[in-house]
């Protein structure tokens, strides 16, 4: 089976990727068969709450955060970011590398990000949804869900994916619609069931796919297959894979698996290896 590139990758060049390196994740791309590689490096422009204590707390990024527990991420090194590319392209000559950015909610900072995107060329970008509003400042979903509905949470994150791929023009690709789904609080509310959110993500999806964008099938957490065939009847005929990986023994993660999944669904390899998979 031939592995599709993986277009969500981090390194050190990323705010919360503190074990990344950009050279160990080409060799291990090398190694595993990976066709090319794009590292699209957190840009957030966004400030939220972070957790001070229990399974989400992070000591480094406590300590750049404010007293009121706001973190704001640091600037992204541009030339410091290229330079790296540029050292893993003559390394690694066997492996197609990208550059690319992951823009957090890019509807919100629009200015912002067009001046980033302009010290270019980035390869490959994606557009993503980490935070929603949260008394007057935002938060991710594993902080929203103790004091929110969880059905209803899932449901006001899809209606801000339609916002955002409506709002920008700027990426390629949308990355995992189903974050919030990461966290879902699952010893609350049960296993989730995707069918009880089909009428918001199908507006979602159809949002996505009339707006000329690819489909991220993140390896992460699994995309529900349900998900990937609402994206074929919603009009979606592109997709990208991405591991989101952070280490780089996660690269490539699970790409067989969904390689496989998205040929069930009719999509196929593209004429290069660094191609999105398109429907045939």
């Amino acid at each position: 089976m031939t592995l599709p590139p993986d277009s969500h990758v981090h390194s050190e060049w990323s705010w919360d990727a503190i074990h990344g390196s950009m050279e160990r994740t080409c060799e291990r791309a090398l190694a595993i068969g990976l066709p090319a590689i794009a590292f699209t490096e957190h840009l957030d422009h966004s400030s939220w709450r972070i957790a001070l204590d229990g399974p989400y707390a992070d000591e480094r990024i406590t300590a750049l955060s404010g007293p009121d527990a706001i973190f704001t991420p640091p600037p992204f090194d541009v030339a410091g970011y290229f330079a790296a590319i540029e050292r893993c392209r003559s390394r690694f000559p066997g492996l197609l590398i990208l550059s690319g950015l992951e823009m957090g909610q890019p509807h919100l900072n629009a200015e912002t990000f067009a001046e980033i995107l302009a010290a270019g060329p980035f390869d490959r970008v994606l557009g993503s949804l980490h935070c929603l509003p949260d008394g007057g400042a935002f938060a991710e979903p594993w902080h929203l869900y103790p004091h929110r509905d969880a059905k209803e949470l899932i449901r006001e994150y899809l209606a801000e994916v339609i916002r955002l791929v409506e709002a920008t023009d700027s990426f390629a690709a949308l990355a995992h619609i189903d974050y919030p789904v990461r966290f879902w609080p699952a010893e609350r509310e049960g296993r989730f069931d995707p069918a009880v959110f089909e009428e918001e993500f199908r507006a979602a999806l159809r949002a996505t796919a009339s707006a000329g964008r690819a489909l991220e099938i993140n390896t992460r957490l699994p995309l529900h297959a349900t998900i990937l065939g609402w994206w074929r009847e919603e009009g979606g005929e592109t997709v990208s894979f991405g591991s989101d990986a952070h280490v780089p023994e996660a690269v490539g993660h699970g790409f067989r698996e969904a390689a496989a999944m998205a040929e069930g669904y009719g999509f196929r390899p593209g004429a290069s290896p660094y191609d999105f998979w398109r429907t045939a």
